[in-house]
C-alpha cells in the first residue's frame, strides 16, 4: 500500500545508494531561504528591532523622567549638551517623550494586530470550512464592517465613549485597541477565507479526513499551518496601518490621552497655533519616528510577502 505524505511534511527525493538524496523545501524554508537574500528585509527589521527596544526599554535611549517638566525652558530649540530634541511647549524633553511614546504606539499596534488575526482568522476559517448559511451569514456581517473606513469608525466611536481625567493607562490604550479591532477584523476573515477554500479541496486534506482525522485535527494540523501565510503578510502590513490609525486618533484629540504619551499625542499638542513656526522640532521628531516605524512595518510585509509567493520570485 503507498505511503501517504501530507503537505507540511519533508520528505526525501530521489534518494539512491550513492546518498544523492535531495530534502523537499517546504514553503517556509523557501521564504526564509529568499528573506536572507532580501536587504529590504534586514533593513525593516534592523529598525523594528531597535524600536522594539525603546519601547522595552526606554532607559537604555534615555534616563531623562518624560512626566517631568520645566517651564522656564519651555519652546527650547535643540542642543547637543542640553536637550538633544528640545522642549516643547509645557518644558518637557522631547527627546524623552519620543522614546516612551514608542511603548504606546507599539502596544496599540501589536494587540490590535494579535485580535484581529485571531477574530478574522477565526471567523474566516469556520465559515469557509462550514460553508453554507454559516458561511453566508459570517461574509454578511463582516462586510457590514468592512464598509465602515477605519478612522471614521474610530472617530464614530470613541466620540460616543470619551476619555475622561484620570483614566487609568490600561482603559485608555484598551479602547483604541478594542475600536479598531471591532472595525478591522473582516479584511483579515476575508483573507483566511479564501486561503482555506484554496486548501480545503487539497488532497492531503482529504486523505486525512478519509483517514477519520476529526474536524478539529484537519484544520490545526492541515488545513491553517498551509492558509496562514497570506493572513501572515496582511497582519505584517497592517500593523503599521494601525500604529498610523492610533497616532491619526490621538492627533484628532480622541485617541490616547494623559497619562499615555504617544506620538500622536506629541504631534497632535505640537500643532497648537503658532508652535509649528516658533518651535518646528515638537512637531518634527515625533512625526518622524511614527514614520519610520509605519515605513519599517510596511517594509518588512511587502518583504515576507514577495518571500511566500512564488509567483512574485
Amino acid at each position: 500500500m503507498p505511503q501517504l505524505i501530507t503537505a507540511p511534511q519533508a520528505e526525501q527525493v530521489g534518494g539512491g545508494p550513492d546518498g544523492g538524496g535531495q530534502q523537499a523545501r517546504s514553503l517556509w524554508s523557501d521564504a526564509w531561504r529568499e528573506l536572507r537574500g532580501n536587504p529590504i528585509f534586514w533593513i525593516s527589521a534592523g529598525l523594528i528591532v531597535i524600536i522594539l527596544l525603546m519601547a522595552v526599554v526606554p532607559q537604555l535611549f534615555t534616563q531623562t523622567d518624560p512626566n517631568f517638566a520645566d517651564l522656564r525652558r519651555a519652546r527650547e530649540a535643540p542642543s547637543f549638551d542640553k536637550a538633544w530634541f528640545g522642549m516643547d511647549s509645557q518644558g518637557y524633553d522631547v527627546y524623552s517623550r519620543t522614546i516612551h511614546g514608542a511603548r504606546s504606539s507599539l502596544i496599540v499596534g501589536l494587540l490590535t494586530t494579535l485580535l484581529v488575526v485571531i477574530i478574522g482568522g477565526s471567523i474566516g476559517t469556520i465559515g469557509a470550512y462550514l460553508g453554507g448559511w454559516v458561511d453566508a451569514v459570517l461574509s454578511r456581517i463582516g462586510e457590514i464592517f468592512f464598509a465602515i473606513p477605519l478612522i471614521l469608525g474610530g472617530l464614530l466611536f470613541l466620540y460616543q465613549f470619551p476619555n475622561h481625567a484620570g483614566d487609568p493607562y490600561i482603559q485608555l490604550v484598551g479602547k483604541v485597541v478594542l475600536v479598531m479591532t471591532l472595525i478591522a477584523w473582516p479584511q483579515t476573515a476575508r483573507v483566511m477565507r479564501s486561503s482555506v477554500l484554496q486548501v480545503k479541496p487539497n488532497d492531503y486534506v482529504q486523505a486525512a479526513r478519509a483517514l477519520g482525522a476529526s474536524p478539529a485535527r484537519l484544520i490545526f494540523q492541515h488545513i491553517l499551518p498551509n492558509a496562514a501565510a497570506p493572513v501572515i503578510v496582511v497582519a505584517t502590513i497592517n500593523l503599521g496601518v494601525f500604529i498610523a490609525t492610533e497616532g491619526t486618533l490621538s492627533f484628532l484629540g480622541i485617541g490616547l490621552q494623559p497619562p499615555a504619551i504617544s506620538w500622536g499625542q506629541a504631534i497632535s499638542d505640537a500643532s497648537g497655533i503658532g508652535l509649528i513656526r516658533t518651535a518646528p522640532h515638537m512637531l518634527l521628531f515625533p512625526s518622524l519616528f511614527l514614520s519610520i516605524t509605519v515605513l519599517a512595518f510596511i517594509m518588512l510585509g511587502d518583504a515576507v510577502r514577495d518571500a511566500l509567493d512564488p509567483k512574485l520570485r
